[in-house]
């Protein structure tokens, strides 16, 4: 195809690691084998990058080349591959705030938390979704609070994780990895949390799928005059968060054992939900959520 297509468009150039500081008058495309093509953008009239886009994939170099194991892993999204054997691995999503960190510059900085640089597929310049493959080398799971922790403190790069469940085989991959994203989407547009395990995120779709008039209604119903009393219900969702401990739940709110424990007493009292219950505990903490979120 290439030798065809420069034949039409002789300024082709295939990208790879030995072509640098290519001018930015090139448009560029990935084929169907993941390869990385450039055509002078002054041999292109609009209707053949029209024609181009509808067999050829939009690129942007900003971008790390890909390596070939991403390479694999984005046609196995793509194509699928339930047959082949793998070694356990799971999707981890990001997202990072638009225009603090380039691709490349990210990339990099995240290899050095791995034993070896870990495939990454992008979706565009702020997110994507990180491959993490356990080995034989693995000794515990990467902490990604941990990650976040020395981004933030050495790059002042602000950054978000869902981290999924560890699979064995490549059943319904396309569909894992799409439904990792939109979950993502949805559990940081609830959450101010950092890192979000796949467990969480179930709560946040789930409640995302009711419509408005319920959301008000389980709000109006499990937090009673509390819906407007924002301090009241950060402290009760701090609590359950804790895991209903009070103490800990007093230091992360930098609060007095017994000013927590007075503000919990009146919820209770209020509401008549007893919020030290783990079975009402659960109902109030999807209902503050859903206050967070009724009139969208």
């Amino acid at each position: 195809m290439l030798k065809q297509l420069q034949k039409i468009f002789p300024s082709i150039i295939k990208y790879n690691d030995n072509v640098h500081n290519v001018n930015g008058n090139y448009q560029w495309f990935t084929t169907e084998a993941n390869d990385i093509i450039g055509i002078d953008k002054n041999e292109l009239t609009t209707k053949d990058t029209s024609i181009l886009a509808a067999f050829l994939t939009p690129y942007d170099i900003q971008f790390p080349l890909p390596t070939e194991h991403e390479k694999t892993w984005k046609n196995r999204i793509n194509n699928g591959a339930m047959s082949e054997s793998v070694t356990p691995y799971r999707f981890v999503y990001f997202s990072i705030k638009k225009n603090q960190k380039d691709p490349k510059s990210f990339k990099a900085a995240l290899d050095e938390f791995f034993t070896k640089a870990v495939p990454i597929l992008w979706e565009n310049e702020h997110e994507g979704v990180i491959i993490e493959e356990q080995t034989s080398d693995t000794e515990e799971n990467i902490s990604y609070g941990q990650i976040i922790d020395v981004l933030m403190s050495d790059l002042y790069v602000k950054i978000k994780f869902l981290v999924g469940p560890y699979f064995d085989n490549l059943k319904n991959i396309d569909q894992y990895y799409y439904s990792l994203i939109k979950s993502a989407n949805i559990a940081f547009a609830y959450s101010d949390k950092s890192v979000i395990t796949y467990i969480d995120a179930i709560a946040y779709t789930l409640l995302n799928q009711a419509d408005v008039k319920l959301r008000n209604e389980i709000t109006a119903i499990v937090l009673n005059e509390f819906t407007t009393d924002e301090d009241v219900l950060h402290t009760i969702k701090t609590f359950i968060e804790c895991n209903l401990n009070v103490s800990l739940a007093a230091k992360e709110l930098y609060m007095h054992r017994n000013s927590l424990q007075y503000r919990l007493d009146k919820f209770i009292e209020k509401t008549g939900v007893d919020i030290r219950q783990f079975n009402q505990a659960m109902i109030v903490y999807l209902a503050i959520l859903a206050n967070m979120h009724k009139s969208e």
